[in-house]
Protein backbone atom coordinates (compact mmCIF):
# COMPACT_ATOMS: atom_id res chain seq x y z
CA UNK A 1 0.00 0.00 0.00
CA UNK A 2 0.96 3.05 -0.89
CA UNK A 3 2.53 5.72 1.99
CA UNK A 4 0.66 9.07 2.66
CA UNK A 5 1.73 11.70 5.10
CA UNK A 6 0.00 12.19 8.45
CA UNK A 7 -1.92 15.31 9.61
CA UNK A 8 -4.55 16.60 11.72
CA UNK A 9 -7.88 17.40 9.19
CA UNK A 10 -11.07 19.03 10.63
CA UNK A 11 -13.11 18.99 7.69
CA UNK A 12 -13.47 16.27 4.47
CA UNK A 13 -11.32 17.14 1.53
CA UNK A 14 -10.55 15.16 -1.59
CA UNK A 15 -7.39 13.23 -0.24
CA UNK A 16 -3.90 13.15 -1.85
CA UNK A 17 -4.22 9.54 -3.98
CA UNK A 18 -0.86 8.07 -3.94
CA UNK A 19 -0.08 5.51 -7.07
CA UNK A 20 -3.74 5.63 -8.06
CA UNK A 21 -4.60 3.86 -4.87
CA UNK A 22 -7.00 5.46 -2.03
CA UNK A 23 -5.97 3.24 0.84
CA UNK A 24 -9.28 1.44 2.71
CA UNK A 25 -12.88 3.22 3.14
CA UNK A 26 -12.56 6.48 5.61
CA UNK A 27 -13.65 4.44 8.28
CA UNK A 28 -11.07 1.74 7.78
CA UNK A 29 -8.18 4.67 8.00
CA UNK A 30 -9.75 5.86 11.06
CA UNK A 31 -10.02 2.54 12.81
CA UNK A 32 -6.61 1.67 11.79
CA UNK A 33 -4.91 5.55 12.64
CA UNK A 34 -3.86 5.78 9.39
CA UNK A 35 -4.27 9.50 8.19
CA UNK A 36 -4.08 12.04 4.92
CA UNK A 37 -2.73 14.51 3.51
CA UNK A 38 -5.13 16.39 1.92
CA UNK A 39 -4.31 19.07 -1.28
CA UNK A 40 -5.03 21.85 0.77
CA UNK A 41 -2.46 20.50 3.60
CA UNK A 42 0.19 20.12 1.00
CA UNK A 43 0.49 23.20 0.04
CA UNK A 44 0.16 24.88 3.31
CA UNK A 45 3.42 24.76 4.06
CA UNK A 46 7.04 27.09 4.82
CA UNK A 47 7.85 27.00 0.90
CA UNK A 48 4.68 28.44 0.23
CA UNK A 49 4.79 30.86 2.69
CA UNK A 50 8.50 32.13 1.25
CA UNK A 51 7.04 32.01 -2.05
CA UNK A 52 4.91 34.84 -1.10
CA UNK A 53 6.81 36.63 1.24
CA UNK A 54 10.50 36.15 -0.12
CA UNK A 55 13.43 34.81 1.70
CA UNK A 56 15.14 37.96 3.03
CA UNK A 57 16.67 37.84 6.29
CA UNK A 58 17.75 40.46 8.04
CA UNK A 59 21.26 39.15 10.20
CA UNK A 60 23.25 40.32 12.25
CA UNK A 61 27.32 39.24 13.75
CA UNK A 62 27.08 38.27 17.53
CA UNK A 63 30.01 40.80 18.30
CA UNK A 64 27.49 43.56 17.69
CA UNK A 65 26.35 45.59 20.24
CA UNK A 66 22.81 45.73 21.65
CA UNK A 67 22.50 49.17 20.70
CA UNK A 68 22.97 48.34 17.00
CA UNK A 69 20.88 45.54 16.88
CA UNK A 70 17.94 47.63 18.15
CA UNK A 71 18.91 50.68 15.09
CA UNK A 72 18.53 47.50 12.63
CA UNK A 73 14.92 46.24 14.31
CA UNK A 74 13.85 50.06 13.91
CA UNK A 75 15.49 50.49 11.00
CA UNK A 76 13.68 47.65 9.10
CA UNK A 77 10.32 47.09 11.25
CA UNK A 78 11.03 43.68 12.62
CA UNK A 79 10.83 41.92 15.78
CA UNK A 80 13.86 39.42 15.32
CA UNK A 81 17.04 39.58 14.06
CA UNK A 82 19.00 35.86 13.07
CA UNK A 83 22.49 36.10 14.37
CA UNK A 84 25.03 34.13 12.24
CA UNK A 85 28.39 32.79 13.10
CA UNK A 86 31.52 33.00 11.54
CA UNK A 87 30.63 30.04 8.61
CA UNK A 88 26.97 31.76 8.31
CA UNK A 89 25.21 29.25 10.06
CA UNK A 90 22.58 30.50 12.69
CA UNK A 91 23.89 30.50 16.06
CA UNK A 92 21.09 32.54 18.12
CA UNK A 93 18.52 34.43 17.37
CA UNK A 94 17.41 37.92 19.10
CA UNK A 95 13.72 39.26 19.68
CA UNK A 96 12.40 42.00 20.87
CA UNK A 97 11.12 39.84 24.37
CA UNK A 98 15.05 39.28 24.31
CA UNK A 99 16.33 42.85 24.74
CA UNK A 100 13.99 43.52 27.43
CA UNK A 101 14.96 40.79 29.43
CA UNK A 102 18.09 42.62 29.21
CA UNK A 103 17.31 45.70 30.00
CA UNK A 104 15.22 45.34 32.96
CA UNK A 105 18.24 43.00 33.98
CA UNK A 106 21.20 45.27 33.15
CA UNK A 107 19.48 48.37 32.62
CA UNK A 108 21.33 50.67 29.64
CA UNK A 109 24.62 48.92 30.49
CA UNK A 110 23.45 46.00 28.52
CA UNK A 111 23.03 48.06 25.25
CA UNK A 112 27.31 48.28 25.01
CA UNK A 113 27.26 44.78 25.73
CA UNK A 114 27.69 42.09 22.27
CA UNK A 115 24.22 40.59 21.66
CA UNK A 116 25.58 37.51 22.24
CA UNK A 117 25.44 37.91 25.61
CA UNK A 118 21.29 38.65 25.57
CA UNK A 119 20.66 36.35 22.31
CA UNK A 120 18.87 33.08 22.59
CA UNK A 121 21.18 30.34 21.81
CA UNK A 122 18.70 27.31 21.36
CA UNK A 123 16.94 28.08 17.79
CA UNK A 124 14.44 26.48 16.93
CA UNK A 125 13.84 26.14 12.75
CA UNK A 126 12.40 24.50 10.79
CA UNK A 127 12.77 23.54 6.76
CA UNK A 128 10.69 24.56 3.94
CA UNK A 129 8.75 21.07 3.67
CA UNK A 130 7.27 21.83 7.66
CA UNK A 131 3.57 22.67 7.54
CA UNK A 132 1.88 25.81 8.58
CA UNK A 133 0.03 23.18 11.33
CA UNK A 134 3.76 21.95 12.48
CA UNK A 135 4.71 26.07 12.95
CA UNK A 136 1.68 27.10 14.60
CA UNK A 137 2.26 24.23 16.66
CA UNK A 138 6.03 25.02 17.57
CA UNK A 139 5.66 28.48 18.14
CA UNK A 140 2.72 28.32 20.77
CA UNK A 141 4.90 25.65 22.67
CA UNK A 142 7.73 27.50 22.67
CA UNK A 143 6.16 31.00 23.29
CA UNK A 144 8.17 32.48 20.61
CA UNK A 145 6.93 34.75 17.58
CA UNK A 146 9.78 33.80 14.33
CA UNK A 147 11.47 30.98 13.10
CA UNK A 148 14.65 30.67 10.65
CA UNK A 149 13.95 28.38 7.77
CA UNK A 150 17.35 26.40 7.53
CA UNK A 151 17.97 23.98 4.69
CA UNK A 152 21.05 21.86 4.93
CA UNK A 153 22.75 24.01 7.82
CA UNK A 154 22.25 27.43 5.58
CA UNK A 155 19.53 30.03 6.31
CA UNK A 156 17.15 30.73 3.81
CA UNK A 157 14.38 32.40 5.26
CA UNK A 158 12.35 33.58 8.41
CA UNK A 159 9.11 33.33 9.16
CA UNK A 160 6.98 35.14 11.82
CA UNK A 161 3.60 34.28 13.67
CA UNK A 162 2.20 37.14 11.25
CA UNK A 163 3.18 35.32 7.93
CA UNK A 164 1.76 32.14 9.83
CA UNK A 165 -1.69 33.63 10.36
CA UNK A 166 -1.61 35.62 7.09
CA UNK A 167 -1.31 32.14 5.20
CA UNK A 168 -3.69 30.39 6.87
CA UNK A 169 -6.72 33.07 6.87
CA UNK A 170 -5.92 32.94 3.08
CA UNK A 171 -6.58 29.34 3.13
CA UNK A 172 -9.70 29.73 5.21
CA UNK A 173 -10.80 32.42 2.52
CA UNK A 174 -10.67 30.14 -0.09
CA UNK A 175 -12.38 27.37 1.49
CA UNK A 176 -15.40 29.43 2.52
CA UNK A 177 -15.15 30.38 -1.30
CA UNK A 178 -15.09 26.63 -2.23
CA UNK A 179 -18.15 25.92 -0.02
CA UNK A 180 -20.06 28.74 -1.20
CA UNK A 181 -19.73 27.50 -4.59
CA UNK A 182 -20.68 24.12 -3.82
CA UNK A 183 -23.91 24.87 -2.38
CA UNK A 184 -24.71 27.25 -5.06
CA UNK A 185 -24.47 24.67 -7.55
CA UNK A 186 -26.34 21.66 -5.44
Amino acid sequence: MAELSTSLTRNRETPVIVDGKRPGTPREREMTGQRETTQREATMNVKAILSIKGSEVITIAPNATLEEAIAILGKHRIGALVVLGADQRVIGILSERDIVRALSERSASALKEPLGQTMTRVVVTCSEADTVSDLMERMTHGRFRHIPVVEQDRLIGIVSIGDVVKQRLGEMERESEALRDYIQTA
